[in-house]
């Protein structure tokens, strides 16, 4: 089994989940075995199943097939509300 972990944050509260999983397990597979959505009710199930994903800050091109190994930190990505080229613009135009 490798122990890896899977992080998620809202602005006011943060989660690390310590998982054991076999080898051969996915970045989204681990995700989903996290069970994030019961610890955050209050987020779209979605949200986890589509989020971007990295490992130590690194994101991930294909979550669904990057295999994990030990010591890995999943970090679930938020989506950005606004975009940032936009917040840009509105700023320069204040």
């Amino acid at each position: 089994m490798l122990r890896v972990e899977v992080a998620y944050a809202l602005p006011d509260r943060q989660c690390i989940v310590a998982l054991a999983v076999p080898p051969g397990t996915t970045a989204r597979q681990a995700v989903a075995l996290a069970e994030l959505a019961r610890r955050f009710p209050e987020v779209p199930q979605a949200n986890f199943g589509e989020a971007g994903l990295g490992i130590f800050g690194q994101l991930l091109r294909d979550p669904e097939s990057h295999l994990l190994r030990a010591g890995d930190r999943v970090e679930v990505y938020r989506p950005l509300e606004i975009d940032p080229k936009e917040a840009r613009a509105r700023r320069a135009k204040q």
